[in-house]
């Protein structure tokens, strides 16, 4: 078993596509099949699962793969230390529902971790997915929320892909709205007051339930006629702007990357909602996943204590 041949099978597991992985490795595609049949061969297990529709993750082979990431975030430790930072290009992926200050923390990884040389990756994806990509090691850490409604089936989703969920901050209810909608006035929105507005969420895939939404009042809950789905973050601004629509959420913002048009106001509901990170059970966090998982707090305290509209 060589370095070179777990950083050929991180590839794989990151792209799901042996020629993909090829050429990211920059080697022929037999070459790196040889080199991952040789490996498995080595170790006595099957790593990879190959079908016509591409390559999946056998189980032993994401706790295989949890130790190689661990072992090459290592050496690239040894390399930068006594070789004068030629190490291995620092890796590193987040995914997320749509929240600024998880982008923020990735601003900061950056910042400190980039360099002239490496490979980040930001999803800010569907609820289903941040699931998948942090059990199948495709992100170290997810962000996403829990509420009573769907807390259940989120737990039993994380229990049985071995996650573990930390929650970061518990709040009530908000909508973010522009700061010309006529709610804007109002310190604090009902239900009834929402009814003429369109209701924005963010559209889920084949996981399209409530259970999966990243908003934590369905329109089930209350009467609402107007429902628009984004896939984005920045649509769904523009559509709060341009047809005074409204989205339920944290009311956590950052002003400097989202601008001060959007603003939050209290949703006068009993429900609360709390936000936290998802990682691998058991599982040692590089550098930079401690890194994120340190700025993503300090950046949700800031908010929390600058933000009016956030419940200290």
């Amino acid at each position: 078993m060589t370095l070179q041949q777990l950083k050929y099978a991180v590839a794989v597991a990151d792209t799901k596509n042996i020629t993909e992985a090829a050429r990211r490795v920059f080697i022929s595609q037999p070459s790196l099949t040889a080199s991952l049949h040789e490996l498995e061969n080595e170790m006595g297990i099957s790593i990879f699962s190959r079908t016509n529709k591409g390559v999946s993750i056998t189980n032993e082979g994401d706790d295989f793969l949890a130790h190689a990431r661990q072992i090459l975030e290592q050496a690239a430790l040894l390399e930068e230390k006594y070789k004068g930072g030629g190490g291995i290009k620092p890796i590193f992926s987040v995914s997320c529902q749509h929240y600024s200050f998880a982008v923020t923390a990735f601003v900061d990884v950056i910042n400190e971790f980039g360099g002239a040389d490496y490979d980040f990756t930001l999803r800010e994806t569907q609820t289903h997915e941040i699931i998948e990509d942090v059990a199948r090691l495709k992100s170290e850490v997810g962000v996403l929320y829990m509420s009573g409604k769907n807390e259940a089936v989120i737990l039993k989703l994380l229990r049985k892909n071995n996650l573990v969920f930390e929650p970061l901050f518990t709040t009530p209810l908000h909508i973010f709205i522009s700061e010309t909608n006529p709610l804007a006035e109002k310190s604090i929105i009902s239900l009834e007051d929402l009814k003429p507005y369109p209701y924005l969420t963010y559209e889920q895939g084949d996981f399209n339930s409530f259970y999966y939404g990243e908003e934590p009042l369905s329109a089930i809950d209350f009467e609402c006629t107007k429902n628009i789905k984004v896939r984005d973050r920045a649509t769904l601004f523009n559509l709060l702007i341009g047809l005074d629509g409204y989205t339920i959420c944290s009311g956590v913002i950052n002003h400097r990357l989202n601008g001060r048009n959007i603003i939050s106001r209290p949703l006068d509901v009993k429900d609360k909602m709390t936000v936290g990170t998802i990682t691998r059970k058991n599982m040692e966090l590089s550098r930079y996943a401690k890194s994120y998982l340190s700025a993503i707090k300090k950046h949700v305290g800031t908010s929390k204590k600058t933000d009016p509209a956030i419940p200290l």
